[in-house]
């Protein structure tokens, strides 16, 4: 059952997806697809990191793989929706099978671990010149829209519409048998052992979804820039970036995560 909390959450999203009618320019659009997809990015980590208490820093991985995965299905010819769809299930299957082994780690050292997957993948992207471009990056054809504020207007809300279905069930995990385990866990791992709570599995669930949404994010950044490149997405204030949001709304709440994002945009942009 949905808390009060929550009506007001998922009421101040559909507030959001009324900035295209206010008639501004490219630049107000731009600026609420980045902000879209930096609450996506959050509230994802909050998964892992809030929730279950694991300090993640994959996010830049998982950006990067749904990027890539999406611009060569895009350079290819295939729908964008397709694109979506196998970047989210390549990065939630890549998490879940990566979490059985990096969450058998704690600290300092998941942390670190979980910083190598990005760099991992960067040089396999840079070395599979043929598929990704390499280190020349890949070009992405052009085909929404007649012009600059229709492409910018169907990003956003696209952007916009993968934070909706993102918080839809990450609010539904907070709520369920799942996010109790989760939360144990944060608490006190060995206590949640001892009580029956299947920590790799529950580890493993909350890694594939802190990373399904954010690739899927990254599909769609792929198609809005039509150019990406390994430093690009693969960059690692992608993986600092969600953890500073986090912390400025407020670890382990999923609107905490969404505000923090976009305070955080709002104090990039005016620096």
């Amino acid at each position: 059952m949905m808390r009060r909390k929550d009506w007001i959450l998922f009421g101040g999203l559909l507030l959001l997806a009324f900035v295209p009618l206010l008639g501004g320019e490219a630049y107000t659009l731009r600026l609420a697809t980045m902000a879209c997809m930096y609450a996506t990015m959050a509230a994802s980590w909050n998964v892992i990191g809030g929730m279950a208490g694991y300090p993640s820093f994959a996010t830049a991985a998982f950006f990067g793989l749904g990027a890539y995965t999406g611009g060569v299905l895009l350079a290819a010819g295939n729908p964008l929706a397709v694109a979506i769809l196998a970047a989210g299930a390549i990065a939630f299957a890549g998490a879940m099978l990566l979490g059985a082994v990096l969450m058998r780690l704690r600290g300092h050292y998941f942390a670190i671990a979980s910083l190598a997957v990005a760099e991992v993948l960067r040089e396999l992207t840079n070395s599979a010149t043929d598929l990704t471009g390499g280190g020349m990056g890949l070009n992405i054809p052009l085909g929404t829209g007649d012009g600059v504020m229709d492409e910018s207007t169907f990003y956003f809300y696209a952007m916009w519409s993968l934070l909706f279905l993102a918080v839809i069930v990450i609010v539904f995990i907070e709520r369920s048998r799942l996010g109790f385990g989760l939360a144990c866990i944060r608490q006190n791992e060995s206590a949640a052992d001892m009580i029956g709570v299947n920590g790799t599995l529950y580890k493993s669930l909350a890694f594939g979804f802190s990373g399904v949404f954010v690739a899927m994010a990254g599909t769609l950044y792929a198609g809005w820039v039509h150019y990406i490149e390994p430093p690009d997405v693969y960059d690692i204030l992608f993986a600092v970036k969600p953890i500073v949001m986090v912390l400025l709304g407020g670890l382990g709440s999923t609107a905490g995560a969404i505000i923090g994002a976009f305070t955080f945009l709002g104090i990039e942009e005016l620096v």
